[in-house]
């Protein structure tokens, strides 16, 4: 059977072999001349949604807050940087500075920071007698004794004999046999001085014989002072009226031999019986008494003996 074509009205329609599906093409051609038939239909006009925009404007403003909060926290956390760089570099600054033993700050290796180094002492300016070549005891003997203000009668009367000894022995060879002078003369007690039997003498060698003699009879006579001034002490401080004199020289060349107030007491202790007690060896005791105070005022014990003294008067008003 070959195929045809009909025409149905104003349509047509296809006619298939046995093997087509006729009922099926009739309803599409059908369906499609009833839409031809159909006037079109207008497009709807799409009303915008009022909801939207509160949506979108919430979403920006959640977008501002969102940029608001990362500008927030990009400062914060600027700012916590930049404080956590300085708490940071305080810190190694901290770290780069160290404290060795001694309490001095030092910077740490490999750092270029600025240390703080030790002071350097100073040399201690002396008088010009005692220089760099003098030896240790003699220079411990100026730094310690000579010149400071002494009132025990014991302590006189080893001076006092030292003071007569440098006629024979210089200070730095009397200072080292100081051991030896102080077991023969029995520590310069007056009494056991002036005790010393008349056959010992001649054994002892460490001054001429006429020297050990005077030595035993100037401490006879220092027995009769003590019970006339109550004490060896009283006697000879009331030549310098009971304060040391301060020469203030500035050179040694200025320091005199003997002065007028060496003088005055070498006569009145030669009146009372003393030997070997001339101008130049009581000046030599008052200085190392410290009835003078003959360093000289570039020296550092200069002020320090001035400032014994103040501190014996001190402990003496308190006794009374």
């Amino acid at each position: 059977m070959s195929a045809a074509t009909e025409k149905i009205g104003a349509g047509t329609r296809c006619i298939l072999a046995p093997t087509g599906n006729r009922v099926r093409i009739l309803e599409e051609q059908t369906r499609r001349n009833e839409m031809m038939k159909k006037p079109p239909e207008k497009p709807k006009r799409v009303a915008a949604r009022s909801p939207a925009k509160p949506a979108a404007t919430a979403a920006v403003i959640m977008r501002c807050d969102v940029s608001a909060d990362r500008s927030s926290d990009s400062s914060t956390s600027a700012s916590s940087s930049g404080t956590g760089s300085i708490v940071k570099s305080a810190k190694t600054t901290s770290s780069r500075r160290k404290e060795n033993g001694n309490g001095v700050v030092r910077a740490a290796e490999g750092v270029g920071a600025l240390s703080l180094s030790p002071a350097v002492p100073l040399p201690v300016k002396r008088c010009d007698w005692i220089t760099p070549t003098s030896e240790p005891l003699y220079t411990s003997f100026h730094d310690e004794e000579w010149g400071v203000p002494v009132h025990d009668d014991v302590k006189l009367l080893e001076l006092l004999v030292y003071s007569q000894a440098l006629a024979e022995l210089s200070w730095p060879l009397i200072l080292s046999k100081r051991a030896v002078f102080r077991k023969v003369f029995n520590d310069f007690d007056p009494t056991s001085v002036a005790s010393l039997d008349d056959k010992r003498l001649p054994s002892v060698r460490l001054l001429s014989e006429p020297k050990v003699r005077a030595i035993v009879d100037n401490a006879k006579q220092m027995l009769k002072i003590q019970q006339e001034f109550g004490s060896f002490s009283n006697y000879c401080w009331r030549f310098v009226n009971h304060k040391p004199i301060k020469s203030g020289f500035r050179y040694a060349r200025q320091v005199p031999s003997k002065t007028p107030k060496s003088d005055l007491m070498s006569r009145d202790l030669m009146q009372r019986g003393f030997r070997c007690v001339g101008p130049t060896v009581v000046y030599s005791f008052m200085q190392v008494a410290g009835l003078v105070n003959d360093h000289l005022v570039t020296c550092y014990r200069y002020n320090q003996c001035s400032h014994d003294f103040d501190k014996v008067l001190t402990a003496e008003d308190e006794a009374a």
